[in-house]
């Protein structure tokens, strides 16, 4: 059993974000414990929300904790709501990092091409700064663009340019690489990049290679939250032994089979009801 680190936002009326992941984490066999960027009324689609941002109180937290002796085997950050928060964030997890923790960074910024609402030039420099510290990064490919300074492009990628661009967010500092949401010569896929030294957190399996690309179907159902559930099947995996790419595939094949399982709901700004399927884990 790992001790695990949530750093996101908590939204009150859907599944997504760490409401998401705890669960999967604790079916997976691992403590899981939380440090909240933001409480949240419900998902920003609805129109209508309010936000209580939380830096002050991580501010008081983080020394608590340290007073206490509290440690982490991973921690893993997601959706960051201003600069000086991720600024907060980036310090505590070099110093987490320094002491033997695994790091494990959501780069949350954007998709479509697009910035999120309310993201800054200076936010995607922070992000690019918590990046360096991370022994695993898994950026969809709009914000794989913005950090590794590379155009979008709607029809994707050759195999080249995915490796350049993920040669450039390891040139970051980034230890290890996923790319979600990737169109790779025309097919939709996640491309990976280990690390080239063994890694103290997890398996990665260097004996064929840095790079892999892991293909995929793409279901055209949108629902939210599916990239935290994404995030929380491969951190539990992967605190579990089970290797880079090998975790990879099992929370593809996972996500693919929650859509697909309640693609029929009518609401699916609430996101996944995943603890009814825990099942699928």
């Amino acid at each position: 059993m790992k001790q695990v680190l949530l750093i996101n936002d908590v939204v009150g009326y859907s599944h997504v974000g760490m409401v998401a992941m705890l669960p999967i984490l604790t079916y997976l066999g691992h403590s899981a414990y939380n440090l909240p960027t933001a409480l949240v009324s419900n998902t920003l689609d609805y129109g209508r929300f309010n936000v209580l941002e939380t830096t002050e109180y991580m501010r008081g937290t983080i020394p608590v904790w340290r007073e206490l002796g509290f440690h982490f085997d991973a921690a893993c950050t997601g959706l960051m709501f201003s600069e000086q928060q991720a600024r907060l964030v980036s310090d505590y997890c070099k110093q987490l990092h320094s002491e033997g923790t695994t790091i494990f960074v959501d780069p949350i910024m954007g998709d479509g091409g697009r910035l999120y609402n309310g993201m800054t030039n200076r936010q995607v420099e922070l992000m690019r700064e918590m990046v360096s510290v991370a022994d695993l990064t898994f950026p969809n490919y709009t914000e794989a663009c913005y950090l590794a300074g590379m155009t979008y492009r709607e029809e994707g990628l050759t195999w080249q340019e995915a490796c350049t661009m993920l040669d450039r967010i390891i040139q970051l500092g980034a230890r290890s690489v996923l790319i979600t949401s990737a169109c790779v010569e025309g097919r939709h896929c996640v491309i990976g990049r280990r690390s080239s030294e063994p890694l103290a957190g997890f398996s990665q399996h260097l004996e064929d290679g840095p790079y892999f690309r892991l293909d995929y179907e793409e279901i055209p159902v949108l629902f939210h939250g599916t990239g935290d559930i994404f995030s929380a099947v491969l951190i539990g995996h992967l605190m579990n032994g089970e290797p880079l790419k090998e975790s990879t595939q099992t929370a593809m094949t996972v996500v693919s089979q929650l859509i697909d399982r309640n693609r029929n709901l009518s609401d699916k700004c609430r996101g996944i009801p995943i603890e009814q399927c825990l099942d699928l884990l």
